[in-house]
C-alpha cells in the first residue's frame, strides 16, 4: 500500500457529473513522529485552501481498538467538499500543490475516499428491487 494516486478512479472523480456535496473519508498512516510533524504542517498550510472553497472538516480522530481488520492507522479524517468540482479546483491550485510535499513526506500509507451521502431509507429502498 501506498499513497500513488489511483490514476483510473481519478479520471472517473474528474469524469463525474455528480453534483453537490462530497465527503472524503481520509485513513492516514505516519511514517512514524516525524510523518506527524509533517502531517501537521500540510493541515496548517493547507486550512486556508479548505476554508477558500467552502470546504469543513467534519471529523478528525485516532483509532484506538481495532476490532476487525488488521490495519492499523494514525489517523482517520473526514473532510466535506462542496462538490467534486471544488475540490478538483483545489488540487490544481499551484499554490496548494506546493503544499502537497508535506503530505507526501508524511505518509507511510493513505486511503482517500469519495463518498456521497446516502440515508439509510434510501439503502433500504435500494436494496428491495
Amino acid at each position: 500500500m501506498s499513497v500513488a494516486i489511483n490514476e483510473t478512479e481519478w479520471r472517473k472523480l474528474k469524469a463525474s457529473q455528480k453534483e453537490g456535496p462530497v465527503v472524503m473519508l481520509n485513513l492516514l498512516k505516519f511514517k512514524g513522529k516525524e510523518g506527524m510533524a509533517s502531517y501537521l504542517k500540510y493541515m496548517r498550510e493547507t486550512g486556508r485552501f479548505i476554508a477558500a472553497i467552502g470546504a469543513e472538516v467534519l471529523f478528525l480522530g485516532q483509532p484506538r481498538e481495532l476490532l476487525t481488520g488488521n490495519e492499523e492507522w494514525d489517523l482517520v479524517m473526514l473532510v466535506k467538499y462542496p462538490s467534486r468540482a471544488a475540490f478538483l479546483r483545489m488540487t490544481e491550485d499551484p499554490e496548494y500543490l506546493k503544499t502537497h510535499k508535506f503530505r507526501e513526506e508524511a505518509l507511510e500509507r493513505a486511503v482517500l475516499y469519495a463518498m456521497d451521502e446516502v440515508t439509510v431509507r434510501e439503502m433500504i429502498k435500494g436494496g428491495e428491487g
